[in-house]
């Protein structure tokens, strides 16, 4: 499974690193372009995150890394105290011109293979960084990496978990289940690495996908996954609130029915978006079923004669409400109108 989703980086670097070494042996003369092959292989690298922009801020830094080494190399020469000195200035510059740690220790590694192993010719190996720098933004848009379908999958674990998290909090409200409520704000919680993790996937893919002229037609659908992304990121912050407010209720152990009721519903109609990104058909038939559900959540109604806290419940499902169909694809102003006036 790990190799096959890292087939395609591992192509990207293959390439890039032979082609760079060949380009500036046979191409450029130098004799042992050693930064041309290290430079792609640490700017390309096996991580989901291959947006041509953070590529290029680290071809950029292990630039600065040799060039500040190289410089040294000609005005001080070479000893213990000289790669110390080439080391500290590196990750001096590197932390000034970017606060991302790894800038700096790209620049700073690069500078200590300048240092460590001699060369003749001054400044040879900075053109060797510039080649294989380039030749890694090549690659990145001449064979770019698969950006949705790593994001759908992305997308599709954060639904799931949030599905989980769903179901956990409806079974607690069937059986006023406090334990069962503490582990649905648990889940719930824990949504918001999914979240962070599919935005990655998504910026990701979106930076790919406007520099690799193959992948031009993916870009709608990659901006219309990032639309449900905001979305579902406001609809995992208000289920914690909804968890929340289940574990506080729950305590005097009494089921809720009706509310566990609207929430499964609210559920369904976000497997129906999960379905949707795949299958974009499916969205207006995720905005019908959510709408069915908005239109009934109002308090007064659904729990005339409960305490004021059942229906501030059902109350805090409306918000929900609202995420969800903006995810589907209603329009926020639209969204808010779905849910009856209290």
């Amino acid at each position: 499974m790990r190799l096959r989703a890292s087939s395609v980086a591992i192509v990207q670097i293959v390439v890039a690193a032979t082609g760079a070494y060949a380009f500036a042996t046979y191409i450029l003369g130098h004799p042992a372009p050693l930064l041309a092959a290290t430079v792609t292989v640490s700017s390309l690298g096996l991580v989901r995150d291959a947006r041509p922009r953070r590529v290029l801020e680290t071809v950029i830094g292990m630039i600065i890394g040799i060039l500040v080494a190289e410089v040294l190399l000609l005005v001080a020469g070479s000893g213990w105290w000289q790669l110390g000195l080439a080391l500290a200035a590196t990750l001096a510059v590197a932390r000034f011109l970017s606060p991302q740690p790894g800038f700096a220790i790209a620049a700073a590694i690069q500078s200590l293979i300048v240092m460590i192993i001699p060369t003749s010719s001054p400044m040879l190996r900075l053109i060797d960084g510039v080649v294989g720098g380039i030749a890694a933004l090549l690659v990145t848009a001449l064979i770019p990496r698969s950006p949705q379908r790593t994001e759908v999958a992305s997308g599709e674990v954060l639904f799931t978990r949030f599905q989980s998290a769903t179901d956990t909090i409806i079974r607690a409200l069937r059986r006023g289940d406090r334990v069962r409520a503490q582990r649905g704000l648990e889940k719930a919680r824990a949504l918001q690495a999914d979240i962070d993790d599919w935005r990655l996937t998504l910026e990701s893919g979106m930076g790919i996908a406007r520099i690799s002229p193959f992948l031009r037609s993916q870009r709608h659908e990659i901006a219309r996954h990032q639309r449900i992304w905001q979305a579902m990121d406001f609809a995992c912050r208000n289920l914690r609130v909804i968890a929340r407010r289940t574990v506080y209720l729950v305590d005097d152990r009494q089921p809720r029915p009706v509310a566990a009721d609207l929430l499964a519903d609210l559920g369904r109609g976000a497997d129906l978006i999960a379905q949707s990104l795949r299958d974009i058909s499916l969205e207006p038939v995720a905005r019908e079923a959510l709408r069915a559900v908005a239109v009934r959540l109002d308090p007064a109604v659904v729990l005339p004669d409960s305490t004021l806290g059942d229906q501030n419940l059902v109350a805090a499902l409306r918000p929900l409400a609202v995420d969800l169909l903006t995810a589907a694809g209603m329009s926020g102003e639209d969204a808010a109108h779905a849910v009856p006036r209290i």
